[in-house]
């Protein structure tokens, strides 16, 4: 395999439906802030079902949400991610001829990822209906340095043909969202949230501005054309949609080259969206389209030099890595007015709602690799914090703040409790994700500044939240991740983060107080020393489940009295259980949707013993259907930890390649994003051992028997440490920063250049 960074025809080229949908996930362009599914600009025949969808991060409207029966509490509106103006169309017509893949005969046809350049590819030779041959190359790209641009270079080849070329650009303001019925991760009908105000051409660009229906938001999209040869241009605009029409000739072999620019800019971020929307366009013109790819690729080339992982003995599995890097960097907003979606912008699936998963799976891949983006996340929490205060007083709490389980504005959006808002480990999973940028980093400002306040008034929600009863403190009434099991007393995922919570709340306290950064947050909340004492006790109580008869940590406290369900019984069409059994119906019984317990274990190992961690991982090995994409690499990281190497390959299996292969069969809705975090994870924290902790950083590396060897790159206090492991050693190299000290195989060593390990026996070489 030449080149890991470039996938050419990674979805089969075959023009049918079913392709082209996963053509439109796979090869999409994003960049944080925009993102566009891929789709042929000329379109497609009648009777083809496509997602043709342009998203902004964060931009949002209010749809209701029904309720046969109205429940006090229960949120009635919820907040989806919107469809913006369409600014892909591009039609070729050559001497009346249109171009299209459906029509005609494809002499060659091939598009591909350049995961360097940060550009997807499509190249055409076409043989029209009469005979007329050219070639096409399309080069698109979510701009990474100018965030708010999308660029479509539409390059033809006239090859032998002379005579009219008439190119029809459009810009389209009339868009609706995705929906599916039949699905629950999706929206359930079709509806357009924004409404076009106005359309109209300045300075030969269109500009359409539309408003949403509920929200009060307000989008300006703006495209430009820019022809390299000389043409004759008109405008039509018709119901808020502009075609920008170019006439031209093919006379001589010269390339004709099309370059569209498309820029979208919110009022989220933008108070004037229009006014700024025309500076982006004219920053965009100012300078060459050479010089926008050049900034585009600096920034990924930056992104790259910490983000690195490498298999020597499976090449696919090493590209497929890549790209879930790739993909990762594209869905993370670079702002703190959005977040991560389960779907990155790449599709409309879960209506583009932030859950758990920026947290536990997506900001632990970042904060050892590009901790200013994880700082940013923390940062977009800490905006819709008095939207979690709100939350904690409608569910019923005196004080402290809630986090909605499932959000965009910090708004709870499930409206299924049960398996939503009682998810109160949302607190514990947001507590985690800033102590572990802490760790990272080492950055008490930044605590000072924000995570502190997040982190106390999220601990005081476990304290009303919980209760003290015969010497143990309980948190009652909860679901923890596994959402085959809900609203439960003392779940132990819960419980244990929360004490890890409470404990580390005490450490902040004590921290701030000693650097004298205390005072600005304490008075801001009006937080007492007493509450530290709370804390501390609370804590120190908490109760874990433990049963001693099979040595293990029950989910729950009922979760081994409910009925035995044996999963290998079940018919593999009834996968996933909860789009085929009633949800009562499988809360009676002993069964997980995913990692629980165990997920706890790859988070918290030092709360339990090995024994007991070994019983546990191979009780829910039995009742764990691995229903979500989350579940397996966890399954794989804690295997690695319990010395299970086979079963740890094995839960790693084709979870990296899930998109690429649409295991799961939903692709098409977009890509799985915590998922592809996960990869990531079970090869730096399961092979690779790595931990990151209090004491500080260390590594226990194991090779899978089918690899050569592996490694992959650190950031630790600004050091930047790459790991490289094989049959018989490990290498250490500090590529930038200061030396560290590291551990590995339970041994401390300074790195301060490069350290060889011999894994046979954990000395230097």
């Amino acid at each position: 395999m030449a080149n890991k960074r470039k996938i050419y025809n990674l979805a089969d080229p075959s023009l049918d439906n079913y392709n082209l949908l996963l053509n439109e996930v796979i090869f999409h362009n994003a960049n944080g802030y925009i993102g566009i599914r891929y789709d042929f600009e000329e379109g497609y025949p009648e009777g083809y079902e496509i997602t043709r969808s342009q998203y902004i991060n964060g931009f949002y409207d209010y749809t209701e949400i029904k309720h046969a029966e109205r429940l006090y509490g229960v949120p009635d509106r919820k907040q989806t991610m919107l469809d913006v103006a369409d600014t892909q169309e591009i039609k070729l017509f050559i001497d009346g001829e249109q171009f299209s893949m459906f029509s005609g005969k494809l002499l060659e046809f091939d598009i591909y990822l350049d995961m360097d350049r940060g550009v997807t590819v499509r190249e055409v030779k076409w043989r029209s209906p009469l005979g007329k041959e050219i070639a096409l190359k399309i080069t698109r790209m979510a701009s990474l340095h100018q965030l708010p641009l999308f660029l479509i270079e539409y390059e033809i080849d006239p090859l032998e043909f002379r005579g009219e070329i008439i190119i029809e650009s459009a810009h389209d303001g009339n868009v609706c969202n995705f929906a599916d019925p039949d699905d629950p991760r999706t929206a359930d009908k079709c509806d357009q949230y924004i409404i076009p105000v106005s359309c109209e051409i300045k300075d030969g660009a269109s500009y359409i501005t539309s408003e949403t229906s509920k929200s009060g938001l307000e989008v300006c999209s703006c495209v430009k054309n820019v022809l390299s040869q000389k043409n004759q241009t008109e405008f039509l605009l018709n119901n808020n949609k502009t075609t920008c029409i170019m006439r031209t000739k093919a006379s001589s072999e010269r390339k004709i080259k099309l370059v569209k620019y498309a820029i979208l800019c919110d009022s989220i971020r933008y108070p004037d969206c229009s006014l700024t929307a025309r500076e982006e366009m004219n920053k965009a013109l100012s300078v060459s389209v050479s010089e926008l790819h050049r900034k585009h690729e600096g920034c990924l080339r930056t992104y790259w030099k910490n983000c690195y992982v490498d298999i020597d003995g499976d090449d696919e599995l090493a590209q497929a890595v890549i790209f879930n890097m790739y993909q990762l960097n594209q869905s993370a907003s670079k702002d703190i007015y959005g977040n991560i979606a389960p779907k990155g912008l790449s599709g409309d699936g879960y209506e583009g709602q932030y859950f758990w998963d920026s947290e536990m799976f997506i900001q632990p891949f970042f904060t050892i690799t590009n901790p200013a983006i994880s700082k940013t996340l923390i940062e977009s929490r800490h905006l819709q914090l008095d939207h979690a205060r709100e939350n904690a007083k409608i569910m019923g709490h005196k004080c402290g703040a809630l986090y909605p389980w499932r959000t965009i504005t910090g708004e709870e959006c499930s409206g299924y409790y049960p398996a939503g808002s009682a998810q109160y480990h949302i607190n514990g999973d947001i507590a985690y994700s800033i102590i572990a940028y802490y760790l990272a980093t080492k950055d008490i400002g930044f605590i000072a500044e924000k995570g502190a306040e997040i982190i106390f008034e999220t601990a005081r929600l476990w304290m009303d939240t919980g209760n003290f009863y015969r010497g143990e403190f309980h948190i009652n009434d909860v679901t923890g991740p596994d959402e085959y099991t809900c609203v439960v007393n003392d779940n132990y995922y819960t419980n244990a983060l929360a004490q890890y919570h409470l404990r580390w709340a005490v450490k902040f306290y004590s921290m701030l107080k000693e650097t004298g950064m205390l005072d600005p947050v304490a008075k801001k909340i009006k937080f007492r020393k007493a509450e530290i004492r709370g804390f501390i006790k609370a804590a120190e109580a908490m109760h874990l489940p433990y049963d001693p008869e099979t040595k293990i940590n029950p989910q729950d406290d009922s979760f081994m009295r409910k009925k035995e369900w044996d999963i290998a019984g079940i018919p593999k069409e009834n996968f996933p259980l909860l789009l085929h059994y009633h949800p009562l119906h499988l809360y009676r019984h002993r069964i997980c949707k995913q990692a629980d317990t165990v997920m706890a274990y790859f988070i918290l190992e030092d709360t339990q013993s090995e024994e007991t961690m070994h019983n546990s991982f191979l009780y829910y090995e039995k009742v764990t259907t691995h229903d979500s994409s989350l579940s397996q690499p966890v399954f794989s990281i804690v295997a690695a930890r319990l010395g299970m190497e086979e079963k740890a390959y094995r839960y790693f299996g084709d979870s990296a390649k899930l998109d690429l292969l649409n295991l799961y069969n939903n692709t098409e809705d977009g890509i799985h994003t915590a998922n592809m975090a996960g990869t990531f994870l079970t090869i730096v924290y399961g092979f690779g051992g790595f931990r990151l902790k209090e004491q500080g950083i260390s590594f226990d590396p194991m090779l899978p028997s089918k690899w050569n060897a592996y490694d992959f790159k650190i950031l630790y206090e600004n050091s930047r440490i790459k790991v490289y492991v094989t049959e018989t050693e490990c290498v250490f190299s500090l590529e930038k920063g200061k030396s560290k000290m590291i551990t590995v195989y339970g041994k401390p060593y300074r790195l301060k250049k490069r350290l060889v390990i011999k894994r046979s026996s954990g000395e230097i070489e």
